[in-house]
């Protein structure tokens, strides 16, 4: 976020189940706290937790991935769509930072993301 560009923060892979909405509450402020100037949008991997989906929903997490065949899919979309947020069926591609020498590959990254906008 140093930069100053706009960013979607993701979570790891069904993080819901494991560490929470609250968690990831926690750390999306924490990232704004740190970078005020930065416009950012925040998704929370749900898998296949219908039940961890509806918790963040409740709980202000309004931009979710839930697999699409996880139950009660539809009253999750229709939720978080009340909430101005959205469910996707599926992570969209992102650049994991923990992964070793992400950030050399950073730029590169952002330079063909960019160039796959339409």
């Amino acid at each position: 976020m140093e930069p100053g560009l706009p960013v979607a923060l993701l979570s790891a892979p069904g993080a819901a189940g494991f560490a929470g909405c609250m968690w990831w509450r926690g750390v999306i402020r924490a990232a704004q706290v740190a970078n005020p100037q930065t416009e950012s949008v925040d998704i929370l991997d749900c898998a296949d937790a219908s039940g961890m989906a509806m918790g963040a929903l409740r709980s202000g997490v309004c931009r979710l991935v839930l697999w699409p065949r996880a139950p009660g899919w539809d009253a999750v979309a229709a939720l978080a769509k009340r909430h101005r947020g959205f469910v996707l069926t599926q992570a969209p591609p992102a650049l994991d930072l923990g992964e070793p020498y992400a950030m050399r590959r950073l730029h590169d990254w952002l330079r063909d993301l960019g160039g796959s906008r339409p």
